[in-house]
């Protein structure tokens, strides 16, 4: 009962942040400087095409109509139509959106495979060489701009060694899978590996450092407590205590970390998506700005908020499930 009143509360202020999140990207619109028709209509247009114009897209009308009108579409899903393209922008956001998933997922796969056993190592061997190398490799990432790192792999490995392909993404992975499923061939994941690999490693290795050091200092807590004095005395094997028992124990921060850090990914990785020539929300919202498409770039912002806002909601019910006393 007590879980069923936390989410409920949850939920509630969920709606409350996607609300202003919206209202603050509608107005957002009116605080930049410029006429969104000016892109839409050549430049020797006269004023009577500009109002026009205006009139089509409902620009004319009071700005608090044009608000309920907006609240009242993204109630049902309708973001409108793109203003240079004339297609719908929910259609156009679906067809980026597995992109920007699929990125955002490799990223975070790449920051557990090595940012955990990485921290249960340092923690293990504290004041040794291998701890001290697991904090000079977390420095590097948290220091690294993404978007430097992004540059210097694809200059070092897929252009100097020419190892796999510099940019773009030839095939989705769900293609691969079906060809894995029909035919039993892994040529189509090989090709997805190595298309994602370079672009996954540039943005999630931030990721992989903060993880190391959030495993590193949950370890150290959790090694000095008795039970697992009780375990080393028992005699049980190193590698059971350390990832059965106190791994197990500090993984409530962790989930916690994995999930706000999975929207900040899905949200964050617009410049990597640029570098890599990634066509997912990201590449999306940027070439959006640059035709001033605001439709466009509004629907692009409320998806990736109200996508952060839904992960927050489900990490904050794993978090209450795990640990109630959070609830």
């Amino acid at each position: 009962m007590a879980l069923g009143r936390f989410l409920l509360k949850r939920v509630s202020q969920g709606v409350v942040v996607m609300w202003g999140v919206v209202t603050v990207v509608f107005f957002l619109r009116y605080l930049t400087p410029g006429d969104p028709t000016t892109a839409l209509v050549p430049p020797d247009a006269g004023q009577e095409v500009r109002d026009r114009l205006r009139e089509q897209l409902g620009l004319d009308q009071p700005l608090y109509v044009q608000y309920l009108d907006y609240l009242s579409d993204l109630v049902t899903g309708d973001f409108g139509q793109s203003m240079v393209t004339n297609r719908e922008v929910s259609q156009l956001i679906l067809n980026r959106m597995p992109a920007t998933i699929e990125l955002a997922i490799a990223a975070t796969i790449v920051a557990v495979l090595i940012g955990i056993p990485l921290g249960v190592i340092s923690a293990r061997r504290r004041q040794e060489p291998a701890d001290f190398g697991a904090t000079l490799f977390s420095l590097f990432g948290i220091s690294t701009p993404n978007f430097w790192l992004g540059i210097m792999l694809i200059l070092l490995v897929a252009v100097r060694l020419d190892f796999i392909p510099v940019g773009g993404r030839q095939m989705a992975l769900g293609t691969a899978v079906g060809m894995v499923l029909a035919d039993g061939s892994l040529d189509g994941l090989v090709t997805w590996f190595g298309q994602i690999i370079l672009p996954a490693i540039a943005l999630g290795t931030y990721f992989t450092a903060l993880i190391t050091r959030l495993t590193r200092s949950g370890m150290v807590e959790e090694i000095s407590k008795a039970y697992v004095k009780a375990c080393w005395a028992k005699g049980l094997p190193e590698t059971l205590v350390l990832y059965k028992h106190v791994l197990r124990n500090t993984l409530i921060p962790i989930v916690t970390v994995l999930g706000l850090q999975l929207g900040t990914l899905i949200g964050g990785a617009v410049i990597t998506e640029e570098i890599f020539a990634w066509p997912g929300l990201g590449r999306f919202f940027i070439s959006s700005i640059n035709s001033r498409d605001w439709t466009s770039v509004q629907g692009t912002i409320v998806v990736i908020g109200v996508g952060f806002v839904l992960i927050n909601i489900a990490v904050d019910a794993l978090t209450a499930y795990f640990d109630p006393k959070s609830a």
